[in-house]
């Protein structure tokens, strides 16, 4: 295959990549909405649950209504006294657990700034959203990929894979505040 080839076939891949990316929209963004409409019926700043994929990984939430949404992600070195923390329902313990005392290489945490789920490019003077993979990577989806020396293809993938995650872990915070 000629050069010329080669490239215009990358970049082909790029543009379908994006656009099937920006299709899609965000999957947290009804999630999130969801949640938070959860949270002020139930007249709540925190909320935790247990994964229920993964019966290791428990999931914490701090909501602050209108601003933003931190969720946290993360497998704890004492199980037995997370479930107990959930089961009183000590949900602002159960976020700073994870969020400070989670085990090693395995949390996952998002700032929803707005709280209306992920966004891969957000409009002009709006907050961004990160996402920080278990291992500690983190990345603003500010719509900058090159100042985070990423490609476009990598960033749309990397925001695919957020959102998934974080959705997931909506989902698991809706179950428990429907309880």
């Amino acid at each position: 295959m000629c050069a010329v080839a080669r490239v215009c076939l990358a970049g082909a891949l790029v543009l379908s990549v994006c656009a099937a990316a920006s299709a899609q929209g965000s999957k947290s963004a009804a999630l999130a909405k969801e949640l938070s409409a959860a949270l002020d019926a139930a007249k709540l700043d925190s909320i935790g649950a247990k994964d229920p994929v993964n019966p290791e990984q428990f999931v914490g939430a701090l909501y602050f209504p209108g601003a933003q949404l931190l969720v946290v992600s993360a497998k704890y070195a004492a199980p037995l006294a997370m479930t107990e923390q959930l089961a009183k329902k000590n949900y602002r313990d159960v976020y700073l657990d994870l969020s400070s005392a989670s085990v090693a290489g395995s949390k996952i945490f998002v700032e929803d700034l707005g709280g209306d789920g992920l966004a891969a490019k957000p409009g002009d003077n709006q907050p961004f959203d990160t996402y920080e993979a278990a291992g500690g990577k983190r990345t603003a989806f500010d719509g900058d990929w090159k100042k985070q020396q990423l490609s476009e293809a990598d960033y749309m993938k990397t925001f695919a894979d957020a959102d998934a995650a974080y959705s997931e872990m909506l989902q698991a915070l809706i179950a428990q505040a429907k309880k």
